[in-house]
């Protein structure tokens, strides 16, 4: 059965990730991603919080023109705020966890379909250089669209859809940031990754507004990262089924 385009997919993808994390065979592939998610998403949620009134004011001054509408823009910019700190603690976790993740996806491939992908029959060690490359694009990718975002945040009227815009970018690149651990371990570069999930635009919207959503519950937040590096790869091999003649 073709695989449908829809949100729902790429929601119940991750679901299935996160049930998956209990699967025997994965503890010590869990263990790395789980413990640098732990310590960065604490050090980064310390340093927001610590500065989360700071930057809400400054986005929404007391005095400025849209006053009169704080009590109703408040909760929307303060949503936008724990966004980009977890989105900030994302980017970081997964640079440092990258050739963690790989192997996680690679032994998620192997347990579902039996074989292991071709990209990843290397050591750790030999892993480092390509994930870490493979992030840094992934970096500027996200760095030259979300720089003219942040910029709307300080344009009067603009800024009321700032959040929205901000949300869904956040859940697109989310998905290109999971789905990149399956691919690449198959050879696929940013380009071809990218076009892939152009295709299906709305499961990858669906699977990284799961990812957002995850990030933003306390505790199951600890378990994000791995559960979108095992969500995404069960949607990887299930695309490559339903390919199959």
């Amino acid at each position: 059965m073709a695989m449908q385009n829809n949100p729902f997919t790429g929601f119940n993808y991750l679901l299935q990730g996160l049930k998956m994390l209990l699967r025997p065979g994965l503890k010590r592939y869990l263990l790395a991603p789980v413990a640098i998610n732990i310590v960065v998403f604490t050090i980064i949620g310390w340093i927001g919080f610590s500065l989360f009134d700071e930057l809400v004011n400054s986005l929404l001054p007391e005095t400025g023109w849209l006053s009169y509408l704080r009590w109703f823009l408040w909760p929307v910019f303060a949503l936008s705020v724990i966004l980009i700190t977890f989105y900030t603690f994302t980017t970081v976790a997964n640079l440092i966890a990258a050739p963690f993740n790989s192997q996680l996806s690679a032994k998620v491939e192997e347990l579902l379909t039996g074989e292991r992908p071709p990209e990843n029959r290397q050591s750790l060690r030999q892993l480092v250089l390509p994930t870490v490359r493979s992030e840094l694009v992934k970096l500027r990718y996200f760095l030259l669209r979300a720089v003219p975002l942040l910029l709307l945040f300080l344009i009067p009227g603009i800024n009321l859809l700032a959040p929205f815009l901000w949300l869904l970018f956040s859940a697109w690149f989310l998905a290109i940031e999971y789905a990149d651990y399956p691919m690449g371990n198959h050879g696929l570069n940013f380009q071809s990754q990218h076009g892939r999930l152009k295709r299906m635009r709305l499961t990858a919207l669906g699977f990284g507004g799961g990812v957002t959503l995850l990030m933003m519950i306390p505790l199951l937040n600890f378990a994000a990262m791995p559960a979108a590096v095992v969500g995404a790869t069960r949607l990887w091999c299930a695309g490559r089924t339903a390919a199959a003649p």
